[in-house]
């Protein structure tokens, strides 16, 4: 994934715009992005996936690339967690077929057996997550987006996620993640963003941006 310095000037109410970004994401790796709450994480992270068009410069993107973000977002909360697998799956491109043969992985990866054929609209926020996770990490794109839901679940859940996202680098898929949780950046990135007003402040391994943040924030 190439990035070429790009501004976004209207990215939403809520997001901070994006200036002078310039960097390439190597496949195999797993990037961390932390910043303060509108520093532009969630602006970079949909930036590279397409939902926001740059006014100027370009991203480039070799391979199938796929977006994790927020709870239950790409799910239609009428719709069964069985019948959102494969509605999810087919948002990544995937075959009703592929889906079938992953189904009972995806179902025991997410431990939902009990809730599986209940509408989504019954579901925790926790279990949404634990759904979208399970389908995204099973299908493995090429580059995997995630902002923020890979912290949702409880300790168990969570080590299980992050061991399939290392699985992911080792098969060469590539892995962007916005997150808080410095703990669990530090444990499975090869490198780190800090976001601020919408720039990189700071590229580097975990540990000097992790550093460079603290020493940021006094």
């Amino acid at each position: 994934m190439l990035l070429k310095p790009f501004g976004k000037s209207k990215p939403g109410p809520q997001n901070c715009g994006l200036s002078d970004v310039s960097l390439t994401v190597y496949k195999g790796e797993i990037i961390g992005i932390i910043g303060r709450n509108g520093s532009g994480k969630s602006t970079l992270l949909r930036t590279m996936a397409g939902i926001y068009k740059p006014d100027n410069g370009w991203v480039g993107i070799n391979g199938q690339i796929s977006l994790l973000a927020g709870v239950g977002v790409g799910m239609n909360k009428d719709l069964t967690g069985r019948e959102n697998i494969h509605l999810y799956g087919s948002m990544l491109g995937n075959e009703r077929e592929v889906m079938d043969s992953m189904m009972d992985e995806i179902i025991a990866f997410s431990e939902l057996e009990e809730f599986i054929d209940e509408p989504l609209r019954t579901y925790s926020s926790g279990m949404k997550a634990r759904l979208g996770i399970s389908v995204a990490t099973a299908v493995k794109p090429d580059i995997l987006l995630i902002d923020e839901v890979l912290g949702v679940g409880d300790p168990g859940f969570k080590k299980r996620s992050q061991q399939r996202i290392r699985e992911m680098m080792n098969d060469s898929n590539t892995v962007v993640l916005v997150s808080h949780s410095f703990s669990l950046l530090k444990e499975i990135c090869t490198r780190m963003i800090m976001m601020e007003k919408g720039k990189m402040k700071c590229i580097g391994t975990p540990e000097e941006v992790i550093a460079a943040y603290h020493e940021a924030e006094g």
